[in-house]
């Protein structure tokens, strides 16, 4: 699939699922605004979009910050010359029972997981309106978006909403062609995990990679999930394949939850 010509900007760029996406979408042909708070390791990823032969920017934004997001937006549109999709990638995960979460434990999640993609929808939406032309909007949901998690009750909350987000500005932004979709990834090998993995240790007593390998043993498909695995999705909705397609949020987690 070609993405020749394209600029796409992808929001918690610098490791994991988010690289992962990035490098995809290059090697694909677009060229890549990458945006995330950890620039050494964004440096890093633009470099290697480099080393394919595309253009790469750099720009370090809080997510939750409105005004960084549309300022990440218009610096993509002025280095790499235009701006045509938008990845709301960027999330935190947040293990704990309900009975425990704190109040500044649910402030921060639903900064980042939830009013991160808002401000990130906003935004390019806004943009392509101004550019008066299409776009596509590509949001980061969850398996935990479909099914409620023990432990991860207010995580799959914020991944719900997603889903919500992703319906709503599908329908509303449809007559601007504009579409707005969402992935839904599972069990992914990537640090987010390890820290998941560890946390769940810490809360029940388990050893450390017990709740990894549990969850990786229930994958129907046999073995976890990769960010290149994701980044296969995102490509297909980047790409003129997905033009029919809006407000859905797919699943892409070997067999895990079915829907």
């Amino acid at each position: 699939m070609s993405l020749n010509g394209k600029v796409i900007l992808v929001t918690g760029a610098a490791q994991g699922i988010g690289r992962g996406i990035a490098l995809r979408l290059a090697k694909d042909g677009a060229d890549i605004a990458l945006v995330d708070l950890k620039t050494d390791k964004l440096h890093s990823v633009k470099s290697e979009i480099e080393a394919l032969g595309r253009k790469a920017s750099v720009f370090a934004a809080d997510v939750s910050d409105r005004d960084a997001v549309y300022g990440a937006i218009d610096h993509a549109e002025a280095e790499l010359g235009g701006f045509d999709v938008m990845i709301n990638n960027a999330g935190i995960a947040q293990v704990n029972p309900i009975a425990d979460v704190m109040p500044e434990e649910v402030e921060r999640i639903l900064r980042i997981n939830i009013q991160g993609v808002l401000w990130g929808i906003q935004a390019a939406a806004a943009k392509f309106k101004a550019r008066n032309q299409k776009g596509k909007i590509i949001n980061a949901s969850s398996i935990a978006g479909h099914d409620g998690f023990a432990m991860l009750g207010v995580y799959s909350a914020t991944k719900f909403a997603v889903r919500a987000l992703t319906q709503s500005a599908a329908r509303e932004y449809a007559s601007a062609g504009i579409t707005v979709n969402a992935y839904c990834p599972g069990i992914v090998g990537t640090d987010m995990w390890v820290e998941i993995d560890e946390r769940f240790a810490e809360m029940t007593g388990s050893e450390k990679g017990e709740t990894y390998k549990k969850f990786v043993e229930g994958i129907a498909l046999g073995r976890a999930q990769t960010p290149d695995d994701v980044a296969a999705l995102v490509a297909f909705l980047s790409g003129p394949d997905s033009d029919y397609i809006t407000g859905q949020a797919i699943l892409t987690d070997g067999g895990i939850v079915y829907r």
